[in-house]
C-alpha cells in the first residue's frame, strides 16, 4: 500500500483551493479544498508510518471530493477532473482496504 496517491490529492486539493480563492475570492473553495487536502495529507503520512485509519480517511477523503464535485462535473473541466481523480483514488484505497479486511 502506498501514501503517493494521498500525497499527490493532498498537494493538488490544497493548491486547488488556494488557487481558487486567490482567482474568485471564493471561500469555500479555499475552506474545502485546503480542508480535504490536509484529511488526504494526514492520510498518506498515516499511511507511510504505518498507524491506523490512513486508508480509511484516504478513502473518505476521497469520498468527499467526488460528492462535492459530482454535482458539478459538467460545469467545466476542473470539478471533472476532481471527480475522476477522486474517483481514481477512491476505487485504490477501497480495493486496498477490502484487500486488507478480507485477509484478517
Amino acid at each position: 500500500m502506498s501514501g503517493i496517491p494521498a500525497y499527490t490529492m493532498g498537494g493538488l486539493c490544497v493548491v486547488g483551493g488556494v488557487t481558487g480563492f486567490v482567482r474568485t475570492r471564493s471561500v469555500p473553495s479555499l475552506v474545502a479544498g485546503v480542508g480535504v487536502g490536509l484529511l488526504y495529507l494526514w492520510s498518506a503520512e498515516a499511511i507511510k508510518k504505518g498507524h491506523p485509519n490512513g486508508i480509511e480517511g484516504a478513502l473518505g477523503a476521497s469520498a468527499l471530493l467526488l460528492l462535492s464535485s459530482l454535482p458539478r462535473v459538467t460545469k467545466g473541466p476542473v470539478p471533472a477532473i476532481l471527480a475522476a481523480t477522486s474517483a481514481a483514488a477512491g476505487v485504490y484505497y477501497g480495493k486496498t482496504l477490502y484487500a486488507l479486511r478480507g485477509n484478517q
